[in-house]
């Protein structure tokens, strides 16, 4: 089941400041079609970077979603607390990734920094109003959107299987996302985890454990994991 938010959280929940909600970001402009070829060379050209610290809050749920975000370094996630307290998490965002598109007016999601975070911030309208003109970087787009409505309905489909079937299918994930390496470094807490997957945090470290005696992974350490038989999680994962 999803964990409990309470006035003292865990180590995802230190108190930080908040950052400005709005960043000054006085480079957005439309730019002529064709000056960019990609949607990578858009936002860079387009966009400003801002720092958060970890466990800042980039926006929050139900603001405006005036801007489109990129991991340029550490890692973001966004989520929602229900109203019994509960948090749900909606994804993890790495270096790379965008975020903060939107279909809606309002971000559906808040966004916070997991580590010390730099993200690249472009003006939601000039973003669009350059897409509608480039159809390159429409389908890119329209990919983006893709993917993350196949990622939420395949999150649908996980929160049904066991509680070892769903941290073999997170590893596996992270594991495709990261360097070709059998070397896992998650950023994110155990506690981060556990609200992803719809588990406890005592649930998910039991999983770990047992993969681990099974040999299918190996943990050096609490952040890092060691994909031992990747066959074997395969199998996990159905």
């Amino acid at each position: 089941m999803l964990t409990q938010t309470t006035a003292v959280r865990s180590e995802a929940f230190h108190v930080v400041p908040r950052s400005p909600r709005i960043p000054p970001i006085s480079r957005l402009a439309f730019m002529p079609s064709g000056e960019a070829d990609s949607l990578d060379e858009t936002m860079r050209l387009m966009g400003a970077v801002m720092s958060y610290p970890r466990n800042t809050e980039i926006f929050g749920e139900s603001e405006s979603a005036d801007f489109v975000y990129k991991v340029v370094s550490g890692s973001v996630r966004t989520y929602k607390v229900l109203d019994d307290g509960r948090r749900q998490i909606g994804g993890f965002y790495l270096p790379g990734d965008i975020f903060g598109v939107q279909f809606g007016d309002d971000y559906a999601l808040s966004a916070e920094a997991i580590t010390d975070t730099k993200v690249l911030v472009v003006k939601r309208s000039a973003f669009n109003a350059l897409a509608g003109r480039n159809a390159t970087i429409a389908q890119e787009i329209f990919a983006i959107t893709g993917h993350e409505l196949a990622a939420m309905q395949k999150r649908v489909l996980l929160l049904i299987k066991s509680a070892q079937e769903r941290v073999a299918s997170f590893l596996l994930e992270m594991a495709e996302r990261a360097p070709a390496s059998n070397v896992i470094e998650l950023p994110m807490s155990r506690q981060d985890i556990a609200d992803y997957l719809g588990l406890t945090i005592e649930t998910v470290s039991r999983t770990l454990s047992a993969l681990e005696a099974a040999a299918a992974i190996e943990l050096p350490t609490s952040r890092r994991v060691v994909l031992r038989n990747r066959a074997a999680l395969r199998r996990l994962n159905g």
